[in-house]
């Protein structure tokens, strides 16, 4: 079981990325994958270099009970570096696995809406793009060209005001602080007023908490824990 608060389990068919804005400064995947290259785990010998895991591909199909599952929590699927084949692949496990629901997030949002036409999109594969202050408004632009049934936006590490996001074909916004050594904290605004406009527009919210070194500060947000999922908000 994954211990990230709006997720069931991860799946790494892809491991590795590299940094592409602000969100990636103090990026955790790139922390535990060095940690656990020293532990010795075969997954991680070349650390957080992109690296494809073919063993790990038909993984979700031995998981018999239904569950959600965050695809590539430890790398981002459409890197360059990852062929468009292999991506195709990891899609027909998320078609054929039909009792699971796939979560999908990415930062290389043009990528995505590039090769969106030559992906299937069944009702069960979840497609979203990080934005984590206004600089990359444009990631969530992208999203909106592609067809998937849930599409979501992750506002985490929230480093800014998210008062430009656009939340017309949204279904669900996923937001928190930073986490880990020299975590940046966000303002208690930037959380609210996300909050409150995704509830005026009938999108979902999941507020993932406050961050920092121990996440002492908790989930809670004036008071109230928010953990929507997208079919738990009329639209």
């Amino acid at each position: 079981m994954s211990k990230i608060e709006w997720t069931d389990e991860t799946w790494n068919p892809v491991t590795g990325c590299t940094k592409v804005s602000a969100g990636c400064d103090h990026c955790y995947a790139e922390r535990m994958s060095r940690r656990l290259r020293s532990m010795g785990l075969p997954e991680y010998r070349y650390g957080f270099r992109v690296t494809r895991h073919e063993h790990k591909l038909e993984l979700p199909l031995a998981w018999t009970r239904p569950r959600m599952v965050f695809v590539d929590s430890m790398g981002d699927l459409f890197h360059e570096a990852v062929p468009l084949d292999f991506i195709r692949r990891v899609f027909d496990v998320m078609v054929e696995a039909t009792w699971h629901r796939f979560q999908v997030l990415t930062k290389r949002a043009e990528r995505l809406a590039a090769v969106a036409p030559e992906l299937p999109w069944p009702k069960n594969i979840w497609m979203g793009v990080t934005v984590e202050n206004e600089t990359v408004l444009g990631r969530a632009v992208l999203l909106g060209r592609v067809p998937a049934a849930v599409r979501f936006v992750s506002c985490e590490p929230l480093l800014g005001s998210m008062d430009g996001l656009e939340l017309a074909g949204l279904d669900w916004v996923i937001a928190g602080g930073e986490t880990g050594p020299s975590a940046r904290a966000p303002e208690h605004d930037w959380v609210a007023n996300l909050c409150h406009r995704c509830t005026r527009a009938g999108v979902a919210f999941f507020f993932k908490g406050w961050g920092g070194r121990t996440k002492a500060r908790g989930r809670l947000l004036d008071g109230r824990l928010w953990g929507q999922y997208p079919d738990e908000v009329p639209r």
